[in-house]
């Protein structure tokens, strides 16, 4: 168990504040119609929804940043919108969040909205509007632009890749580039189809599926988990892979350091969506006041207990990360 004691984490959040984390990635915005059925179409053999009301809110990469705000950090995004009114949309809350607009408009390519029908707290269906092949040299070289611009002034690089063209292999080696000229930490949540491209970042965060999946490794048991650790480590040679793990916590694997096991904070557990998120930006803001690797790996898993004790997209505030480390001690 790494070392965090209560003033530590108090010390460490105050440290955080002001903060500026760089997030890169695919940006979305998720529209939620909420309302009730009460009837099943005479179309087909559906449910009718009566729309009562919408609500929006930034995913993706977008939800890092967020987190980061959410802990009194700043945040800049770097990422690739459309020019339609989802976009406009995204745009307002952003502002609203307090987060810094570095996102590149793109003609000819959509921005990423995720529309979620709910009806009497229940998800009816979900619609998808997309394109998720890679960006065009001509929007690498803006993304890129970008890149160099904002981390004049970040502690941290956040890469928040969801597979949807902007983390490309040469938007990745180039980020990794520039932010080892500023000595800027590199953070990347994964998606498995990547993996070769992360060479070179300060640390990855794996869930346990993407972990067994990218290590040819079943994950069953603790050796099991250091295999997997281990083998990561030498294929993205990286100083540190965090394997988030649900109930089971997380796994630290820092190069040339014992592997450390950190228990799950959550006592109940309601809706695990955008927990990574959460944990990404805790440990990216973590690291930038001066955080050892397994104490940033601390405070995230605490940050993850309360976020999915909570239903829907959430992010934690200062106040309850001392709340959750307190009642861990």
């Amino acid at each position: 168990m790494p070392s965090l004691t209560v003033a530590r984490s108090r010390s460490l959040l105050r440290a955080m504040r002001g903060c500026r984390v760089l997030v890169l990635g695919d940006v979305m915005l998720d529209e939620f119609l909420w309302g009730r059925v009460a009837r099943i179409s005479p179309e087909a053999p559906v449910p009718v929804v009566e729309i009562q009301r919408e609500s929006f809110h930034v995913g993706g990469a977008g939800n890092v940043a967020r987190n980061v705000r959410s802990l009194e950090g700043a945040a800049t995004l770097v990422g690739v919108v459309g020019r339609d009114a989802a976009a406009s949309r995204l745009r307002t809350e952003l502002r609203a969040s307090g987060v810094e607009d570095a996102l590149v408009e793109a003609s000819g390519r959509p921005t990423t909205v995720k529309t979620r029908i709910v009806a009497h707290h229940q998800q009816v269906c979900r619609a998808d509007r997309e394109r998720s092949d890679d960006l065009a040299k001509p929007l690498e070289d803006a993304v890129i632009a970008r890149i160099g611009g904002a981390l004049r002034n970040a502690g941290a690089l956040v890469v928040s890749d969801y597979q949807k063209g902007v983390v490309t292999k040469r938007v990745m080696l180039a980020a990794v580039e520039l932010a080892r000229k500023r000595r800027v930490p590199v953070l990347v949540d994964p998606k498995v189809r990547h993996f070769a491209i992360y060479r070179g970042a300060t640390i990855v965060t794996p869930n346990q599926l993407e972990a067994e999946q990218a290590s040819g490794v079943r994950i069953r048991d603790e050796d099991d988990v250091r295999a997997a650790g281990a083998r990561l480590l030498r294929a993205l040679r990286c100083r540190a892979v965090l394997i988030t793990r649900g109930e089971q916590g997380m796994s630290l694997f820092e190069a040339g350091r014992p592997p450390v096991h950190i228990p799950a904070a959550a006592r109940e557990v309601f809706d695990v969506t955008g927990a990574g998120d959460t944990v990404i930006a805790t440990l990216s803001l973590a690291l930038c006041a001066g955080a050892s690797l397994p104490q940033a790996a601390a405070l995230a898993n605490d940050a993850a207990g309360v976020v999915v004790a909570k239903l829907g997209t959430a992010t934690a505030s200062p106040a309850e990360l001392v709340a959750a480390r307190e009642a861990r001690t």
